[in-house]
C-alpha cells in the first residue's frame, strides 16, 4: 500500500489522541501529506509530526468548536497545498458518567459533547467544503462509535452525538454528492491510552463480550480509514464497523 496516496493532501483532527494519531501514521505511511489537527495538545501534536515519514506534513491548532479557527485553518491549508483531498473528523470528548446518573451529566458536559463531536463535525466540513471540492475524488471519514447504535458508552449524551455523527454522514453524502464522498467509521471499543487506564476486569469483560475476542486496536481504524479512501471507491453515506461484531453478542 506504500504510496497509494501519493500527492493526496489530508486533515486529521484530533490527531493527538490514540486513533487519530495512529490514522494520521497510516496515511504519511501511504503517501499522503498530512495536517495535524490538534486543540491543546501542542507537544503531543508535534512530537506526532516527528514520527510520520518524511513529506510535506504540517501542525495546526484548531478547535472543531471554533468556526473562526476552522476557517482560519481552511486559509492556511488552501495556501500549504491548493487543495484538500480527505477529512478525517476525529475530534471527539466525553466523561464518564454511569446512564442512570442523570444528575451528573450536567449541561455544560452536554453542550462541550454535542458542540465538538456533532456541530465539530458539521463546522468542520462546511469550512473545509472548498478545498475540498477542487480535487477529483474528495473523502470525509466521520469517526462514529458503536455507541451510536447500541446506545451503550460512556454517557447518554455521548451516545446520542455519535448517532447523530451516524445521521450526518448519511446527510452529508446525500448533499455533497458527487464531488466528495462521506462515510462514517464506526469503531467498537478500541484499546486505546484511555481505555488501557481502566479496570482490567472491565476490559477482559468487554473482549469476551465480542465474537472476535479482542477489543480494537487504533490501527484497526486507521486501516478502516484508508480502506474508505482506497477501496471503498463507490460507497458513500455509510457506516462502516470496526468492532470485531460487538453487537451481535
Amino acid at each position: 500500500m506504500a504510496g497509494i496516496l501519493d500527492g493526496r493532501v489530508a486533515l486529521v483532527t484530533g490527531a493527538t489522541g490514540g486513533i487519530g494519531s495512529a490514522i494520521a501514521r497510516r496515511l504519511a505511511e501511504t503517501g499522503a501529506a498530512v495536517v495535524v489537527g490538534y486543540h491543546s495538545s501542542e507537544n503531543a501534536a508535534v512530537r506526532l509530526l516527528s514520527s510520520l515519514p518524511r513529506g510535506n506534513h504540517i501542525v495546526a491548532e484548531a478547535s472543531v468548536a471554533d468556526s473562526v479557527g476552522l476557517a482560519g485553518l481552511a486559509e492556511r491549508i488552501g495556501k500549504q497545498y491548493g487543495r484538500l483531498d480527505l477529512l478525517v473528523n476525529c475530534a471527539g470528548t466525553t466523561r464518564f458518567v454511569p446512564h442512570p446518573d442523570l444528575d451528573s451529566l450536567d449541561d455544560a458536559l452536554i453542550d462541550r459533547i454535542f458542540a465538538v463531536n456533532v456541530r465539530g463535525v458539521i463546522a468542520t466540513a462546511r469550512a473545509m467544503r472548498e478545498l475540498l471540492d477542487r480535487g477529483d475524488a474528495a473523502l470525509i471519514v466521520n469517526i462514529s462509535s458503536i455507541a451510536g447504535v447500541m446506545a451503550m458508552g460512556s454517557n447518554i449524551a455521548y451516545c446520542a452525538s455519535k448517532a447523530a455523527v451516524d445521521n450526518l454522514t448519511k446527510s452529508l453524502a446525500r448533499a455533497l454528492a458527487p464531488k466528495i464522498r462521506v462515510i462514517s467509521v464506526s469503531p467498537g471499543v478500541v484499546d486505546t491510552e484511555f481505555i488501557k487506564g481502566l479496570d482490567q476486569a472491565w476490559r477482559d469483560a468487554q473482549a469476551g463480550r465480542t465474537p472476535l475476542g479482542r477489543l480494537g486496536s487504533p490501527d484497526d481504524v486507521a486501516d478502516a480509514v484508508l480502506a474508505a479512501a482506497t477501496s471503498l471507491r463507490f460507497s458513500t453515506g455509510v457506516i462502516l464497523p470496526v468492532d470485531g461484531g460487538r453487537p451481535l453478542a
